[in-house]
């Protein structure tokens, strides 16, 4: 038997009013998952226990059946470990967001306009040219998303993800201390961030960037850090041989730790212009050495940042059309027997541009798992399957028949 989970990141929504009291996934036309939800099983899932922040790091993580309060460190370790970057015990490892302000500082954006990874490396390259050191470095990685790693610093702070915080000011949201020995690491990132907001405007990027309409990369956003984790492989917990499929580093950390072979697609951009195709089709590929593939696409979650529910919708529906579909086909085509999980980690409400910790709804479908009541993949509909609420490695363990 092979297991697929296929994740829409941030798919889930609440009702928006200008799609008539419907989320987006209500709105949208997805007849494959919803074929799924129908000849399959659902419910709800908590991914975001209590006491946890609901960012895609820890919602990620439950999925797979890991719990992100006993081993969460941050998702910029997790995204060094997908870079192939050696982190040493000790090593604070945090994210490091290319950000666009505006003129009055507030963050008008969490990607500086979804800046291009060719760009976004030369600015890299060039913050360690200028503020790197022996203790501190600085990491490309793709489009906004990069890796900063610093040597002797405290990771009892606290730091605000920069996507849930748009329109506040910058100001209003530095780095703080969680207890007394940290103050020093607060004030010590805290400037480091000040003074590339004073130097980053002006660089050659930039300045192209401006001539072309574009934002600007006009600031750096440290936050998400943490030491190197402990985590089981899916070899040792489950005895199945697993791969990961993401355009994003952080899922692809996960996987190095989980010790899931990661795949690369080409055109795999994180973003709603993906490689929808390419990565089902190398989701086809992966099964013929793997018994699980963990299949993750970005493109909801950032119209969901965004705040727009048509791109949204969208995106669920290439998600639909453009990836479950010609997968669904290639099984057949192959004859081979699968268990398919559709799901995203957390809601990310366009009303609100940030994640929420809420429950989100699952479909399980494939050999063992018998319809129940519902007719349609939704938060709504999903909520009354046959599954009320599932926590922990419930949901992981279902799907892959571990219940016993």
């Amino acid at each position: 038997m092979k297991y697929i989970i296929i994740l829409g990141d941030g798919m889930a929504d609440h009702p928006v009013a200008e799609l008539g009291g419907l989320t987006p996934m209500e709105a949208a036309r997805k007849p494959c998952m919803d074929m799924l939800a129908r000849e399959g099983c659902c419910g709800m899932l908590e991914t975001v226990p209590e006491g946890v922040m609901p960012g895609s790091e820890a919602a990620n993580l439950s999925v797979m059946g890991y719990n992100p309060a006993e081993i969460l460190q941050g998702r910029g370790v997790l995204e060094a470990a997908s870079m192939g970057l050696k982190i040493e015990e000790g090593e604070l490892v945090m994210r490091c967001n290319l950000i666009c302000l505006d003129e009055e500082k507030r963050l008008k954006n969490h990607s500086a306009g979804h800046i291009s990874s060719e760009d976004a490396a030369l600015i890299i390259h060039d913050l360690q040219k200028e503020f790197g050191n022996e203790q501190f470095s600085f990491h490309p990685g793709v489009s906004y998303r990069h890796v900063f790693i610093a040597k002797g610093l405290d990771a009892r702070i606290k730091c605000a993800p920069p996507h849930d915080y748009l329109g506040e000011f910058a100001a209003k949201l530095q780095i703080t201390a969680l207890c007394e020995e940290s103050k020093k690491t607060a004030e010590i990132l805290n400037r480091l961030t000040i003074q590339t907001q004073q130097w980053l405007p002006e660089h050659p990027v930039n300045r192209r960037r401006v001539a072309a309409g574009k934002d600007r990369a006009n600031s750096i956003w440290l936050w998400s850090g943490g030491y190197k984790p402990k985590m089981w492989t899916f070899q040792e917990h489950f005895g199945i041989k697993g791969a990961v499929i993401s355009a994003v580093d952080l899922i692809r950390g996960i996987g190095v730790y989980a010790g899931l072979k990661v795949i690369p697609v080409k055109g795999a951009t994180g973003l709603y212009d993906t490689n929808y195709e390419g990565k089902a089709a190398a989701c086809l590929d992966a099964l013929k050495d793997n018994d699980f593939v963990y299949l993750h696409v970005e493109a909801p979650d950032e119209a969901g940042h965004e705040g727009d529910a048509a791109l949204k919708i969208q995106t669920i529906e290439d998600l639909d059309s453009r990836l479950i579909a010609p997968l669904l086909n290639g099984l057949r085509e192959t004859q081979t027997e699968a268990v398919i999980g559709i799901l995203p980690d957390h809601p990310t409400p366009v009303s609100t541009r940030a994640h929420t910790r809420e429950p989100i709804p699952f479909a399980i479908w494939g050999p063992g798992f018998e319809p129940d009541s519902v007719t349609a993949y939704s938060e709504n509909l999903c909520s009354k399957g046959r599954y009320d609420l599932l926590k922990g490695d419930q949901f992981i363990k279902l799907l892959l028949g571990k219940t016993n």
